[in-house]
């Protein structure tokens, strides 16, 4: 963690590191390209334009050409971010995080305009978290209301936010997160890290866990933002609450989960054949007498056969519950 004084507020030394970390198969002239696409800044589009552009960029990576040895023209997608966050062949981290606190801030419509942020999250160089904090004693409304809708004014440091993935408030106690296009009242609590915490927390530290844990972070960027216009025509960018990511996830596991299991049970190991005697008053009980009569032998023993799973997961994938409104059609 440290400071840093900018009107620039990418990384620009992490990001080009990590494009050529990343894309070791692009020469020079493309990483260059690509570094040039993820910091232009175009002063006729909006925050919303500049942030909707920068995410596909980061989530599928940067378009990029150049000429190979054979003068041929090669299209291709330059990697900003390592979404398995591995390690490269020298054991060397993909990613590179960073926290800078209090970080200095100078307009670039209104240069005499400088705002100080609280902290700010890098992620090879590129601002994906922005974090405001108030005193312990204030309502964290305020940092969003006094703070963060002066700041993403676009004659005042917007820029700062045209990487971000999400915004977080807190005054050290509390702790509510949104997108740069959420009112106060769609900023939401991270209250539980995973589904057996029935109690929850709705204290800063949970949703510091919780969102910023280095998985769960590239986690949250590459698979729960989405930018949607259905509702008025207005698009707005739309990040998952906490019960959505920890319920998709649960989901996706039991999938992985049950193709495992194919895998080691073929389908004609999937079955298993077991007999069992019943007592003769079950038999004589009405909903199982057609079973009786049906597996009754030559020597009246009433023998039942039960067919079960090879394994007890097997063919199980659970059930994903959400009630209405609480954005369970994304």
């Amino acid at each position: 963690m440290g400071r840093a004084d900018t009107r620039e507020v990418v990384l620009t030394r992490d990001l080009r590191a990590a494009l050529a970390r990343l894309n070791p198969q692009l020469p020079p002239v493309a990483i260059d390209e690509a570094a040039q696409k993820m910091i232009r800044h175009d002063f006729s589009r909006s925050l919303l334009q500049h942030n909707q552009e920068f995410y596909k960029f980061i989530r599928d990576g940067v378009p990029v050409s150049y000429k190979d040895a054979q003068g041929q023209l090669r299209e291709m997608r330059a990697r900003v971010i390592d979404f398995k966050n591995g390690k490269g062949p020298d054991g060397t981290p993909n990613n590179r995080f960073l926290a800078v606190r209090e970080l200095k801030l100078t307009g670039l419509r209104t240069p005499g305009y400088n705002r100080r942020a609280d902290l700010v999250c890098f992620v090879n160089g590129l601002p994906l978290v922005f974090i405001e904090l108030k005193a312990v004693c204030k309502n964290i409304r305020a940092g969003f209301d006094g703070n963060l809708r002066d700041y993403m004014d676009e004659h005042v440091i917007a820029h700062a936010f045209h990487h971000n993935a999400f915004l977080i408030v807190s005054n050290g106690h509390r702790a509510r997160y949104g997108s740069i296009t959420s009112q106060w009242e769609h900023f939401g609590e991270w209250k539980r890290l995973d589904e057996d915490d029935r109690k929850g927390s709705v204290e800063a530290e949970q949703l510091l866990n919780g969102m910023l844990a280095q998985d769960r972070l590239l986690d949250l960027v590459e698979n729960f933002i989405l930018f949607d216009t259905s509702k008025s025509g207005a698009t707005r960018k739309v990040i998952a609450r906490n019960h959505q990511v920890l319920g998709v996830n649960n989901a996706l596991a039991s999938v992985r989960r049950q193709e495992e299991l194919k895998r080691a049970f073929p389908p004609e190991k999937r079955l298993t054949y077991r007999v069992v005697e019943l007592p003769r008053e079950e038999t004589t009980d009405a909903d199982m007498l057609p079973v009786a009569q049906a597996i009754e032998d030559d020597k009246e023993k009433h023998l039942l056969p039960i067919v079960e799973s090879a394994h007890p997961d097997l063919g199980k994938l659970g059930v994903f519950w959400h009630t209405q409104g609480s954005g369970n059609s994304y």
